[in-house]
């Protein structure tokens, strides 16, 4: 997601500071290479050593000759973009006023100047981050471009965002933006059909795929809506369904004001009439009378004849060329976009194959998150057309 890119890390004197030898890991497991830079309050937290061992670089303690502000977010400089997590309360007041007393806030500074990219992760109690003269700091640094990745406010204090969150933020300041301005709606994961209160009928789709898509988009600058059977994610509108009608429904309400539909979820070709009280177990045989259920792009496409869909398909015959064949039938069949073949062996690993079948038809092998930044950049090429 990250790679090749270079990050600058500064790193505040909030206890969130330890979570960053974890944090700089993450960063290089998705790409990218990364620089500390560290605030006297900082190093009375974590030693430099942890994050010289996390980084596998010199860290940066004070200004010296070298003048490392400038190595690193000079004009020509290292790094691509500016990192500051965590951010106290003291760090971006200093940051919104040009006060440069710390090798973090001489960093911030020289970095505004050359219009790098500044993405922000504020770490302080909440009544802190409420604070109006924060406020205030966050507002202006909002409006001088920085990005932010907000906090999650819990036993009141506003605590770092997670590693996942933070990357996605740097992936978002440093990816070409090549979805502006654009809503896309994604579907993702299985979903469930109620059998009585307790049972119910199902697939093996983990999500990771359509999550990857959403993330990669979210990178690439568009406002996405996820819909799916699973938790709220800091860089989506979650709406969250069960079975697939309340998927037809919430795709049905975003669609009007959407300008991409991705369907990347395994939805229930069939559902059943939920039994109001338990079935009870023991008799010799039970049948199930199973009743197709719409199918989504379909419906959507019927609804909705311009909306630009990509379709997916999954096949259990795992020979290509069935897997193309099955994919050009459903693009033909509701003027899709294009459709990721792939072969339903893949469901919950992290590794795939999968086929981006257009009217010029390419393989791809890697992780779900790499299919899911493949799948993001024809998205933002087909809108682009």
């Amino acid at each position: 997601m990250l790679s090749g890119v270079r990050v600058a890390l500064g790193v505040a004197g909030s206890i969130a500071a330890v979570k960053t030898v974890e944090l700089a890991h993450e960063l290089r497991r998705q790409g990218a290479e990364v620089r500390a830079v560290m605030t006297d309050a900082a190093e009375g937290i974590i030693h430099p050593w942890s994050l010289e061992y996390a980084t596998e670089n010199d860290v940066v303690t004070e200004i010296t000759g070298r003048v490392e502000h400038v190595e690193l977010c000079g004009r020509d400089g290292w790094a691509d973009v500016l990192l500051v997590a965590p951010a106290t309360a003291n760090t971006v007041g200093k940051m919104a006023h040009a006060v440069d007393d710390t090798p973090v806030t001489t960093c911030a500074t020289t970095a505004f100047g050359t219009d790098m990219p500044i993405v922000v992760v504020p770490a302080m109690h909440e009544p802190m981050y409420d604070h109006p003269g924060v406020l205030d700091a966050l507002d202006t640094l909002e409006s001088w471009g920085v990005s932010f990745v907000d906090p999650r406010i819990e036993e009141g204090k506003a605590k770092i965002a997670t590693e996942s969150a933070i990357v996605t933020g740097v992936a978002r300041a440093t990816t070409d933006h090549s979805l502006a301005g654009q809503t896309v709606i994604i579907t993702s994961g299985a979903t469930t059909e109620s059998v009585d209160p307790i049972r119910t009928l199902s697939n093996r789709a983990s999500g990771k795929t359509g999550r990857a898509v959403a993330r990669a988009c979210h990178a690439r600058g568009a406002e996405v809506i996820l819909v799916h059977d699973g938790t709220d994610l800091p860089w989506a509108t979650v709406e969250q369904v069960e079975s697939a009608a309340e998927m037809l429904a919430a795709v049905e309400d975003h669609a009007p004001a959407a300008d991409a539909l991705v369907s990347a979820a395994a939805i229930s070709d069939y559902t059943v009439s939920t039994a109001e009280e338990k079935i009870r177990s023991g008799q010799e045989n039970l049948t199930l009378e199973l009743t197709p259920t719409p199918k989504l792009i379909d419906s959507v496409r019927a609804d909705h004849p311009d909306l630009p869909i990509v379709g997916f398909k999954a096949e259990s015959d795992d020979d290509d060329g069935n897997i193309v064949d099955q994919a050009r039938r459903i693009r033909e069949r509701a003027d899709l976009a294009f459709v990721v073949g792939n072969a339903a062996s893949v469901m919950g690993e992290a590794e795939t194959r999968a086929a981006l079948v257009d009217d010029d038809p390419e393989w791809f092998e890697g992780s779900k998150a790499e299919l899911g930044a493949a799948v993001a950049e024809r998205l933002g090429a087909e809108l682009g057309k």
